[in-house]
């Protein structure tokens, strides 16, 4: 043994010995410092133990958020049977868009006949969640007969026969390349394009008219039936798992913030909002009626309206077609409201 290991096991000798006549000279106070510091070790550990199940556990539901979200496979059917307009005896052309990361999106537009195309206000329809562009004929059928609209339906990434996979991300690429491709398009009034959002497509709507390049190029957006953020969805829908209803936003894949997005929206609104909603809940559209910046904005309220077919109630096509008069200049008088149907509105109309 060299002189200098010598004097270190004389160092650590003298150390041991001197912590030895401590604890048995103040041997309660020594116990009481040991088990102090095994329990303190072995709730850190707990707590850290605890601390990582939960990070894990917020991991799983951010990457499985994605299947939560979006239903693009129900009914099962619905990526490999798309119902076609002309079945609905809607002339429309069929078309395939690439959204600006190169995914190839089906899209559908029905249009006015040659002589109306021209002056007819053109709808880009984004629907709600789950199913395809052929779920949503019916509606597009009447929107056609009665308010006398172009109409560009498109497919979400991943829903119908539209490739890859659906995000938040994504499906606002896919709204974009659906408004740019109207742009190329010499037949319709580029004046006179009005963004239409359902739930989901909603809260795609919303996105759109709050990035300025793009809300100097519609005349207005109409919502129906959609929420504040995925955020409070999941306080809605998983309100009995304290856990899941608790999570913070950032936990949260999807979120379509739409509540904060609301304050860039300045072009003309209307809010579509079936009181009998029984998903999304009613407040929600009035909350962001609220926060719209638009000084001209209208909530129509339906009371009998539910999620999915509000737009089966009296009076919607009616409130549809005398937003179009008063966006267009076509009339100033007031709604003729029918009932089961509340107007609120700015002091300023449109």
């Amino acid at each position: 043994m060299t002189p200098k290991q010598k004097a270190d096991f004389a160092v650590i000798k003298f150390v041991a010995g001197l912590v030895l006549i401590v604890m048995r000279k103040f041997w309660f106070t020594s116990a009481a410092v040991m088990l102090g510091i095994f329990v303190l070790f072995w709730l850190y550990g707990g707590c850290l133990a605890l601390l990582l199940t939960l990070i894990a556990f917020s991991g799983i539901v951010y990457q499985i958020s994605d299947q939560l979200v979006y239903w693009p496979n129900f009914p099962p059917d619905s990526r490999v049977l798309v119902q076609p307009p002309s079945s609905m005896g809607l002339p429309a052309e069929n078309l395939y868009l690439y959204a600006r990361d190169g995914t190839k999106l089906h899209a559908v537009f029905v249009k006015q006949a040659s002589g109306a195309v021209k002056s007819a206000p053109t709808f880009i329809y984004f629907h709600g969640n789950a199913g395809n562009l052929g779920h949503r004929l019916s509606n597009v059928y009447e929107m056609y007969r009665w308010l006398h609209v172009n109409l560009l339906l498109l497919e979400y990434r991943g829903y119908g026969l539209s490739e890859g996979s659906p995000s938040e991300e994504g499906l606002y690429l896919d709204a974009q390349a659906a408004i740019n491709y109207l742009k190329t398009r010499s037949d319709i009034d580029q004046n006179k394009i009005i963004i239409f959002g359902r739930s989901l497509g909603g809260a795609v709507a919303v996105d759109c008219v709050s990035r300025s390049e793009i809300s100097s190029r519609v005349a207005a957006v109409i919502l129906e039936n959609t929420f504040t953020s995925i955020p409070d969805m999941a306080k809605v829908l998983f309100s009995n798992v304290k856990f899941l209803a608790k999570l913070p936003e950032w936990c949260h894949k999807n979120k379509y913030l739409s509540k904060y997005k609301m304050c860039r929206v300045v072009v003309p609104t209307l809010f579509l909002s079936g009181q009998a909603d029984s998903l999304v809940p009613p407040r929600m559209m009035m909350e962001l009626y609220h926060c719209c910046a638009s000084p001209a904005k209208r909530l129509m309220q339906f009371t009998q309206g539910s999620h999915n077919e509000t737009w089966k109630c009296p009076g919607y096509y009616q409130v549809l077609l005398h937003f179009l008069d008063e966006l267009f200049q076509r009339t100033t008088q007031p709604p003729v409201l029918l009932p089961g149907v509340v107007c609120f509105s700015e002091p300023q109309i449109l």
